[in-house]
């Protein structure tokens, strides 16, 4: 590719050097016969005073050796101008006939220098350059040197890798899960699987210094392009390995082999000056160019990757501070999320290099878009801090929403409420609804709870008899408190068939999971009115058939 680029240039050169030489050749062939009428003219002028500066014999000696060496000097000038003076009257008629000729060719005619050929004869002829020019590469000490040294590096690198496998033992096993660094040394270990390609670009780069070194030989292009092709190869394995996410395996592989690419052919400088010198605006004076928005791009993401793995790490941290109540610990950790988001911000503009003025053209577009349709999200984000700063709702409490959602806070976000419900679902609410909307909030102030369990016996129940055994009976339960209040049987209403009953108790937490209270009271009331040979009665109806 680059002795292709080379002849281009060449052809370009020389093709141009001929466009400008033609102005000068017309003007020579019209002042051709001017000056062959002026030399005329001066002939008969030199030929009176020829004899002129020879007539006086009597006063120079012309046999002096040195006036006839002049003389002799002076006769060869004079041919060798005759000389030069006919071979440029000829090129230039020459070079006439050949733009007449050009000039009377169809303008459809192919041009002469195509590089395509037009018949069988120019490709016979472009086939025979073709056939020397590899005849004169095999032939060439340098480029068959150039072959060997890439076929030695493509069959030593798989040696070499193996044997540093066997005697590296951080290629060997991967890490434990306690060892010191073990993120480094899980990275060392994964890059094992292209340890054959890291190998062969540094055979490739090791030969290219010994060949260019050798006196006899002094070209390395060829190697240089395989190692550019190599590095190129070892960059997607590298992705491959290292980057699980899909988008982000994408956009590596369509991002940074591309570039390593143009490396290799040695275009990289001139995209980089392209992109520098594409502006797109104006910000506070300072031109934001295209290669301003790829360092967005790839600071942001950078940025913003680092930036998700402190936040977990911090949030985890914060919460993990059990001298705190969980409300403090929750805002804490959202005040630190906002803090940074805050940060990152700044230190992605001012590694794009996007000047901190341009902030309030950046606020003040998102003031519009708020204006126009970001009101909810604004709303949202409002709501979350003014429940995580009054405190009405916390995680861990117990919420039953309007529209008759419940289950327990797991997460405030910064738009909405994560609930998750006692069969494992989780529910996702806007934070506007804790904000502007009634909701029930069993666990806000005290976990106590009270529950109560229904019942019926029949109407030849002893109910004086039947109220403490059943109380006695549901304290037996190791969740049942004896406060605020010991466990209550109430009297209901007289039933169809049985007399409605009614236990209340009190359990710390919410009736919900692994917390089964009401089940669990409902199995000890059975057992005792079974136990007590207490009926419980079921609907019943009588038929009578009238005749």
């Amino acid at each position: 590719m680059q002795l292709v680029t080379l002849y281009k240039y060449i052809l370009t050169g020389l093709l141009a050097f001929g466009l400008m030489g033609l102005p000068a050749i017309s003007h020579a062939q019209e002042t051709a016969p001017a000056q062959k009428q002026t030399e005329a003219q001066t002939e008969p002028v030199q030929a009176e005073t020829a004899p002129a500066i020879a007539a006086p014999s009597n006063v120079y000696d012309l046999d002096d050796p040195a006036i006839a060496r002049a003389l002799a000097q002076v006769k060869a000038a004079d041919a060798a101008r005759e000389q030069a003076n006919q071979a440029l009257a000829d090129a230039v008629l020459s070079q006439r006939q050949e733009v007449k000729l050009d000039e009377s060719a169809p303008e459809n005619a192919p041009a002469k220098n195509s590089l395509i050929p037009t018949n069988a004869q120019d490709a016979k002829a472009a086939g025979k350059k073709l056939f020397d020019k590899a005849i004169s590469w095999l032939t060439s000490p340098s480029f068959l040197a150039q072959i060997a040294a890439i076929a030695l590096a493509y069959f030593l690198s798989p040696v070499l890798a193996k044997a540093v496998n066997k005697r590296a033992s951080l290629f060997q096993n991967p890490p434990a899960k306690d060892a010191k660094l073990r993120i480094v040394r899980d990275y060392i270990y994964q890059s094992r699987n292209f340890l054959r390609a890291v190998m062969l670009v540094a055979l490739l780069a090791l030969f290219a210094i010994i060949l260019k070194a050798v006196p006899m030989l002094g070209q390395d292009w060829l190697v240089k392009l395989a190692q550019g092709l190599a590095v190129v190869f070892l960059l997607f394995k590298a992705i491959k390995q290292f980057i699980s996410n899909p988008l982000f395996q994408k956009a590596a592989i369509w991002i940074i082999i591309p570039l390593a690419v143009l490396m290799v052919f040695g275009y990289y400088d001139d995209f980089i000056a392209v992109l520098n010198n594409t502006e797109l605006m104006t910000m506070a004076g300072t031109p934001i160019t295209a290669m301003t928005l790829v360092r967005l791009v790839i600071f942001g993401s950078i940025f913003f990757k680092l930036g998700g793995i402190s936040n977990t790490k911090g949030q985890d941290a914060i919460r993990a501070q059990e001298t705190l109540d969980p409300s403090t610990r929750e805002v804490a950790a959202k005040i630190f999320q906002i803090l940074l988001f805050v940060i990152l911000i700044v230190l992605v503009l001012g590694a794009a290099k996007i000047p901190l003025s341009g902030l309030v053209m950046i606020f003040s577009a998102v003031g519009l878009g708020i204006g126009f349709g970001l009101q909810p999200i604004a709303a949202n984000f409002i709501s979350g801090l003014i429940i995580l700063f009054d405190r009405s709702v916390k995680v861990g409490d117990f919420i039953n929403t309007a529209d008759d959602q419940f289950g327990r806070i797991k997460a405030i976000n910064m738009r909405s409420t994560t609930v998750g419900t006692a069969d494992g679902k989780d529910i996702i609410v806007p934070n506007t609804k804790f904000t502007e909307d009634a909701y029930e909030n069993w666990t806000h102030d005290s976990p106590l709870q009270r529950y109560e369990v229904d019942f019926g016996v029949s109407y030849d129940t002893d109910l004086d008899a039947l109220v403490p055994i059943i109380m006695n009976a549901v304290l037996e339960h190791p969740d049942v408190l004896g406060e605020p209040d010991l466990p209550s049987v109430e009297f209901r209403s007289f039933g169809d068939s049985a007399i409605d009953m009614c236990v209340e108790f009190w359990c710390r937490g919410v009736d919900d999971g692994p917390n089964k209270f009401t089940s669990d009271v409902g199995f000890i009331i059975w057992r005792t009115l079974k136990a007590h040979n207490i009926e419980i009665p079921f609907p019943q109806r009588v038929v009578r058939n009238i005749k």
